[in-house]
């Protein structure tokens, strides 16, 4: 049963090998690009800096006169009379025509008005801040991106691993196997050897079902088909020269890029631009007009049209509004308050969370470093007790601790480099660093 197992398990390894060949492998920065091309996130971004755009062209639009064209046509069914006494007689006189038309053109727009203008500024900021939102998509989708790579790369090491320990589990199991039928080892190895094949394939699969869950993730994150048949390419020891031993001095940390910070500021200066705009209510306004008409009456439609035109000025002074304005000023200045204190709130939790990346990624450079050491001591001990096994100097416990002390430095080395690349990639998004093509940084170069 336990051959029909491995065998079994030998088969839908080597098929998942030959799907995963198949499979196009992707880098780090083409599952970026494609992140930044695909997502709905970020395409919602765009069209959200597009609508916003439209949105100031239109109170611009407030700045051109207004032109429109009217006209009317009335036909009256019953004519209005008119009584008047004339040589001590009453007499009684329709007045007015069958049919009145009129036909005509207007043009106003303003001369001042500072509460325009001020809203036209406020349009201005509407658009800075979609356009910061969107980069605040930007650089979250590229961490977001980065940490689902990472996980997949963290998988497959785990997945490796584990199928090693599998192999050398199965080898041993082998070995015993041959020796338990010719007499040569007991009964409690060849059980024992057995039980730890048993116990590690269920270790193996789930491992598996791991790097499945991981591409998944970063499938959906990168906004493609999760029927998608895609792999990664590299491996976390390709970012291991990426850990240094050397502290992040705070002053190579700034906030100046900072997301939340930038979109925050930009809603203090549109609070200050609304106050403005409010208190330019009290300003008076002028109003330029201008009406080109034609009118028409007669009891036939044979009728000659009359023109008259009219230029207008309007002037409206704000008087008494019931403290409308005055209250509605205070309440901008109150939110404004609240604002400023959310930022100095914000300011503290950043500085708080930067604390936290940067220990822990000086804790993931130490265990780096003892596992680096600890992998080697480790290799070289499960070589040794591998031999002493072969020639009966060692017990298959003693192998069995060996493995095992060989595997966890294994998974803390890559644990290491994950947990240091992770935290590494908040920072940026900390600091606002937007992703940049690697043309674009040859370019630079």
């Amino acid at each position: 049963m336990l051959r029909f197992n491995h065998l079994l398990f030998t088969v839908i390894f080597c098929a998942c090998g030959m799907i995963l060949h198949a499979q196009e492998k992707i880098t780090l920065n083409e599952a970026i690009e494609i992140a930044l091309s695909e997502s709905n996130t970020i395409k919602i971004a765009d069209m959200t800096i597009e609508k916003t755009g439209y949105a100031k062209k239109g109170a611009y639009s407030s700045l051109y006169p207004n032109i429109s064209a009217s006209g009317s046509y009335q036909r009256t069914l019953k004519k209005q009379v008119m009584a008047m006494e004339m040589n001590g007689q009453a007499m009684e006189i329709e007045v007015g025509m069958s049919n009145n038309v009129s036909a005509g053109v207007t043009a106003a727009m303003p001369l001042i008005n500072a509460t325009l203008w001020q809203s036209l500024k406020l349009s201005a900021l509407d658009v800075e801040l979609a356009i910061e939102q969107a980069r605040s998509s930007r650089i979250s989708m590229v961490s977001q991106v980065k940490q689902a790579f990472y996980s997949v790369l963290l998988a497959k090491e785990a997945y490796n691993v584990y199928k090693e320990v599998y192999d050398n589990a199965q080898k041993n199991f082998e070995d015993i196997e041959k020796k338990y039928n010719v007499g040569k080892a007991s009964e409690f190895e060849y059980l024992r050897a057995k039980v730890n094949v048993n116990n590690y394939e269920p270790e193996v699969y789930s491992a598996e079902n791991a790097v499945t869950l991981a591409i998944w993730q970063l499938k959906a994150i990168m906004g493609i088909d999760l029927a998608t048949e895609l792999d990664v390419e590299g491996a976390l020891s390709d970012y291991s020269n990426e850990l240094v031993a050397t502290l992040i001095e705070n002053d190579t940390v700034s906030f100046e890029n900072n997301t939340n910070l930038l979109q925050l500021r930009l809603q203090d200066e549109m609070l200050s631009r609304t106050i403005k705009m409010t208190k330019f209510q009290y300003i008076p306004t002028l109003s330029a007009q201008f009406s080109y008409n034609y009118m028409a009456l007669g009891n036939t439609f044979n009728m000659n049209w009359n023109p008259y035109s009219v230029v207008a000025l309007s002037l409206n002074i704000p008087i008494f509004d019931g403290f409308s304005k005055h209250n509605s000023i205070r309440q901008y200045q109150k939110t404004q308050d609240i604002l400023r204190l959310n930022m100095e709130d914000v300011e503290r939790n950043l500085n708080i969370a930067l604390e936290n990346y940067r220990d822990k990624m000086n804790t993931s450079v130490k265990k780096y470093t003892a596992a680096e050491a600890t992998l080697e001591m480790a290799q070289k001990s499960y070589n040794i007790s591998e031999k002493m096994y072969e020639v009966g100097k060692a017990t298959l416990v003693e192998l069995n601790d060996a493995q095992l002390a060989l595997t966890q430095a294994q998974l803390n080395m890559s644990q290491a480099i994950y947990q240091y690349i992770t935290n590494k990639a908040a920072i940026d998004e900390l600091m606002g660093v937007e992703y940049v093509k690697e043309e674009n940084k040859q370019d630079n170069q």
